[in-house]
Formats: structure tokens, C-alpha cells, sequence
């Protein structure tokens, strides 16, 4: 679809070959820095022709007469799907070597990049936001663009946070360190619920890990639950939880 919309695609190692086999025109990123990957694909996209392709203001002449005195062209589009690590260590067996592998450097760089200069850029980490990113681009006024750019913009912020609270959480866990000096959390949404502690209050469930705790069970019936529904099932489970060896 964006080829079709004139775009042209830049990529890296394993997707720009997945492109390739799609029949579809794409440079890979060496030849945009005109400097190979190294490192086991460490070190390929972070190179001022990529970063500043990203963060020249393009309002800002000055920017612009920079970028082009360096022969560097505007990315104005960026799709990043971080490496797995939360998949990777979850996994039993894992080695230490083999986690560490798994920790996105260029990704979340380039995320931040392109999420700073949203006036210009539209970044996505979202598979689920491609299709409202071809409708906006097929035929999106100028401020619906920028506000959806702005939407991205703060999911990569989100998203890149919570990737980090799960590279932290994990070096703690390896050093053995229940209580850390900084704990971060990151919560996914589970599901809007139909009031909080009161019915003039809103409420959100969030869960650390989906698919775990309450966050696994499934509704089968009902009305939308409430933030007290939420804490009646915690507390049955809480409750019966001693007798579940007994079962």
C-alpha cells in the first residue's frame, strides 16, 4: 500500500529481504549510510543520515539547508517492531547471552527519534494502527494528520517505556534484587470498566502481564463489570486459594 502511494522503502537485514520476496521495491539501510551493518547487526541504523533524516524540522530552513548539505534525505514515515525480549525470556532455558541479544538498541532509537519531530514524522509501533495510518494518508486533511501523528507520538512513548520496565525488571530478577532502588511498572489495558469505587468515578484494568492473574479470566455473561466486581473475584480467589492443593 505504500508503494502504491508513491513511498519509497528503506529497511534493514531480515525485513528488507521479507520486502524483496513481497516483490517490492526497497533499499536496505547500508546503502542509505553508505556504511555496512557490524557487529552481528549491532550498529545499522544509528548514523546521522538516518537520525537526521528523522529529527530535521522541516519548518526550520536552516534544518533543511543542513540535512542537504550532508546529502541527507527526510524519513518521514517510521515502522518499528522492537526485538522480543519479554517473549524471549519468558521463554524456559533462555541463556543470559541469549537475553541480552534480544535488547532493541536501533529500534527504540529511531522510535524516539521520529516520535520527537511528530509535527513532521508518523511512527508506528502498533500493527493495529497501519490501516488508520492509509486511510490518513490516503486522504487525511492536514490536522487530522498532525493530531494522528501526535496519537503515535505518545503511543512509542508508552511502549518504549514499558519495554524498558521489562529489560529492568529482568536485570533485577537475574541479580537477585527483590527491592530494587527504582521499580517500574508497566500496565496494559485490559478492558474500560463501567464505573470505579463509585458510579461517579471511572475506571480502568490494567494488568502487568496478559493472559496472567485476573487478567486471564474470560466474562462470559453479565453486564460490563465494575471496579468492585473486579475486587469480589480477587477476593473469592484470595479466599479459596488455600484449598486449591486439596481439590
Amino acid at each position: 500500500a505504500l508503494v502504491a502511494l508513491g513511498w519509497e522503502l528503506v529497511s534493514t537485514g531480515g525485513t528488507a529481504r521479507a520486502l524483496r520476496d513481497a516483490a517490492l521495491p526497497v533499499a536496505d539501510i547500508s546503502e542509505i549510510t553508505r556504511f555496512p551493518e557490524m557487529l552481528d547487526g549491532r550498529v545499522k541504523t544509528l548514523h546521522p543520515v538516518v537520525h537526521g533524516g528523522l529529527l530535521a524540522r522541516r519548518e526550520l530552513p536552516e534544518h533543511m539547508a543542513a540535512i542537504a548539505d550532508h546529502d541527507i534525505a527526510p524519513i518521514d514515515l517510521v515502522v518499528v517492531n522492537l526485538y522480543p525480549f519479554r517473549e524471549t525470556v519468558a521463554k524456559p532455558g533462555v541463556t543470559f547471552d541469549e537475553a541480552i541479544e534480544q535488547i532493541d538498541i536501533g529500534g527504540p532509537s529511531m522510535l524516539r527519534s521520529a516520535a520527537k519531530n511528530h509535527a513532521s514524522v508518523a511512527v508506528v509501533v502498533d500493527p493495529a494502527d497501519y490501516a488508520p495510518l492509509l486511510e490518513t494518508l490516503r486522504g487525511g486533511d492536514e490536522a487530522g494528520q498532525a493530531t494522528f501523528r501526535r496519537a503515535l507520538a505518545a503511543k512509542v512513548y508508552a511502549h518504549t517505556a514499558a519495554y524498558d520496565a521489562a529489560i529492568a525488571a529482568w536485570f533485577a530478577e537475574q541479580a537477585g534484587d527483590r527491592f530494587p532502588q527504582r521499580l517500574a511498572f508497566a500496565g496494559e489495558r485490559r478492558q474500560t470498566l463501567r464505573y470505579g469505587e463509585n458510579p461517579d468515578q471511572r475506571a480502568a484494568f490494567y494488568v502487568e502481564t496478559p493472559g496472567a492473574g485476573l487478567g486471564a479470566l474470560v466474562q462470559r455473561g453479565g453486564k460490563e463489570l465494575s471496579f468492585n466486581n473486579l475486587l469480589d473475584i480477587e477476593g473469592a480467589l484470595l479466599a479459596a486459594e488455600p484449598f486449591a492443593e486439596a481439590g
